[in-house]
């Protein structure tokens, strides 16, 4: 399997994360396998690195730039993002995924890493192999999911998920209407970002 590619995304969900206990009701739409592996302590380096990515700014790729450029004109005509993450979970009284997290220390909740990039994500948890993000708005509930799954002898990839919850019919269809721009440009661009500032890293 290459390590930038779209993975069948019950392989996300078939290994035993958090985000499966505490998201089941939500929808895992996409899984990717992620250009980036090392031994278990690098997962922080991952976190910090895509932390540190300007989605909205990819200089390498204009469509992706311009297609974040017209969904947040999108946004401020139609108000899909006023008030961001005060909204409850569709068909749910919880604001937000942290209010499900398990009564233990081991698991933190929190922004456990500030991004101003990932605004307005804000951080549900973090452990030593997954890191999970959230966001709430007119359109959706969404959940981008980070893990480090084991491939023996210390070592690991990276591997990404995205979970969703539409809010209402119009989340339905706003996310059917952005599907192809996410297969299509907006992943594989986040892809290569993530293999080039990897390898730089790493030299």
């Amino acid at each position: 399997m290459a390590l930038n590619s779209r993975i069948d995304p019950s392989e996300h969900a078939r290994l035993p994360w958090l985000i499966n206990q505490i998201a089941s009701d939500f929808k895992l739409i996409d899984a990717w396998a992620l250009p980036a592996e090392g031994d278990l302590k690098e997962f922080t380096d991952l976190c910090s690195m895509v932390a540190d990515l300007d989605l909205a700014d990819d200089k390498s790729s204009k469509l992706a730039t311009a297609l974040f450029a017209v969904r947040r004109w999108l946004g401020q005509r139609f108000g899909w993002d006023d008030a961001p993450n005060t909204l409850a979970i569709p068909g749910c009284t919880e604001t937000s995924l942290q209010e499900r997290l398990p009564d233990d220390p081991a698991i933190p909740g929190g922004e456990t890493i500030s991004s101003t990039s990932f605004t307005p994500f804000r951080s549900v948890y973090r452990t030593q192999d997954e890191w999970a993000l959230e966001l709430s708005n007119t359109t959706v509930h969404a959940v981008i999911h980070l893990g480090w799954v084991s491939h023996g002898g210390n070592r690991y990839r990276g591997q990404l998920g995205i979970y969703v919850k539409p809010r209402g019919r119009s989340g339905a269809v706003y996310m059917a209407a952005i599907a192809p721009f996410r297969h299509l440009i907006i992943y594989p661009a986040l892809m290569r970002r993530i293999e080039r500032t990897w390898q730089a890293r790493t030299g």
